[in-house]
This record gives C-alpha cells, structure tokens and sequence, in this order.
C-alpha cells in the first residue's frame, strides 16, 4: 500500500497538474471515506472530513501535494426531449431528481417510473450511455437530495 492519503478536495480551477485521473459514477462522486485508485494505479485512501459532493474537475489534494483528478464515468442516462423542456425539466426537479440540463435536452438516471411520466407528458426518452453530471443545489455546490445518502447530504 502506498499510505497516500486524501484528506482534501479542491474544486475545478483551484489546483495544479493531475498526477492521475480517478473516474467515478455520480453515486461514487458522493463520498466521505473510501480506497480509491487512479487510472495510472495511484491508490490512496479518500478520508474527508465530512460527505462530499464531487463534481467532475475538482481534484482530490494527497497528502504528499500532488492531486488526482476527478471524472465523471459513462453510464446509462435517460436523455429526455420534447418541444417544452422548461415543462419537463419542472416535472423532474419536482420529483427530486438530479438532472443534467444542456441546450437541446435533459439527462437523468434510468428510472422505469420517471421514464414513463415523462413520456406521458408527451417527452422522448431515449437510453443512452455517457458521462452524468447534474446540475448543483439551490444553495450552491453539493447535492439537494437525502432520500438517497441520508442527511449528510442537506448539510450546510
């Protein structure tokens, strides 16, 4: 083992050159203590204080001063479209959804459910595989929902 230790995040834009790159899923960017390694093989223990949120091109800060950055993992996302997206994306958040907001369309987790709501709603889902990374909080950076990963979450 390498006893390289994270005990730090820096956000994207405040920290140098990646020493390696670590791809996480956006359930994985969510996180408080953790053995990670990177894709070069630098394996280091993630200890933060307290549970973060991650978002791709923060980077974790080891204790020996170089950092690892984070990326966002491909995985299988709804991409939703419709004439109203503004209407769509309101059904979404309403339901406590992380969704991924861009020009033309709207990226949320696979969910049989919220797939058929938004179908009804007259949306076209479709499956597809790619990098998620939803748009942050009402209160800044981190995520709004606990249902998932309990009240740390909601921790300010």
């Amino acid at each position: 083992m390498s006893g390289l230790v994270a005990e730090r995040v820096r956000t994207a834009g405040d920290w140098g050159e990646a020493a390696d790159r670590c791809v996480l899923s956006y359930d994985d960017r969510f996180l408080r203590r953790k053995r990670l390694t990177g894709e070069g093989g630098l394996s280091f223990v993630c200890d933060l204080e307290k549970t973060t949120s991650l978002d791709a091109g923060d980077a974790f800060e080891l204790s020996d001063g170089r950092f690892i950055e984070v990326v966002a993992a491909e995985e299988p996302l709804y991409q939703v479209t419709g004439p109203d997206l503004a209407r769509l994306a309101w059904h979404i958040g309403n339901r406590h959804t992380p969704c991924q907001v861009e020009r033309d369309a709207l990226f949320i987790q696979q969910d049989k459910v919220i797939g058929h709501m938004l179908e009804h709603l007259g949306a076209t889902v479709a499956e597809v595989v790619r990098p998620f990374t939803p748009e942050g909080g009402a209160y800044g950076h981190g995520r709004t929902h606990s249902h998932e990963h309990g009240a740390t979450a909601h921790a300010h």
